[in-house]
């Protein structure tokens, strides 16, 4: 009995996760309007009973959730760049390639889940506003850490990592909109060089 319900919560763990996979996935190629419950729930290979069962709150407790799981993806791919290069700059760079090369490999449908589902919703659903301000801010400090740990004064640091989340999501707006990684190869050259300029204490 103990061994049959280990594997009930095992399986449930399961079905929980791939619904919000296939959220941040739906969320990243389509937005919040689209993503309807029984879409997700096929993408999911799950029932929309099941949908229901893990987010009682419906599609805005699993998109928020959605949401900070596409962010900590997103953090990972900043993290790995940040730690290419004991360089600022290189590694500032490295994460603007990165983005592009990830872009590509999807064919230019996977955004970033959480700027097109903030826009889609702002001032609409309070949730889903909150989790893309953690995400930004998260998203922040991560590159301001790198900027401190280089000699950048920490106020300097926040600010100037503030510009580079800006200039990473503009240049992937802009790469997938054109279905061309320029925008973000020109960002990576861009970022480089104003992360180099940045004045050390």
């Amino acid at each position: 009995m103990a061994a049959s319900t280990s594997h009930d919560r095992s399986s449930d763990a399961d079905t929980r996760r791939r619904i919000i996979r296939a959220m941040a996935a739906l969320l990243q190629q389509q937005g919040y309007e689209s993503a309807s419950i029984k879409r997700i729930a096929t993408t999911a290979q799950a029932s929309p009973s099941s949908v229901y069962h893990f987010f009682p709150g419906g599609k805005e407790e699993l998109a928020v959730e959605a949401m900070r799981h596409g962010a900590g993806e997103f953090g990972k791919l900043l993290a790995q760049g940040l730690a290419s290069s004991a360089d600022p700059a290189a590694a500032t760079a490295a994460c603007a390639l990165l983005l592009a090369d990830d872009l590509k490999q999807s064919q230019w449908s996977d955004g970033c889940p959480v700027a097109v589902t903030a826009l889609e919703t702002i001032g609409r659903v309070p949730g889903l506003q909150e989790a893309a301000t953690e995400a930004l801010t998260a998203w922040r400090d991560l590159v301001a850490a790198k900027l401190t740990g280089s000699g950048i004064a920490p106020d300097a640091a926040r600010s100037l990592a503030g510009t580079v989340i800006s200039m990473l999501e503009g240049a992937e707006l802009l790469s997938r909109v054109t279905a061309d990684d320029t925008p973000l190869r020109d960002a990576a050259v861009h970022l480089a060089q104003l992360v180099d300029a940045a004045p050390r204490t």
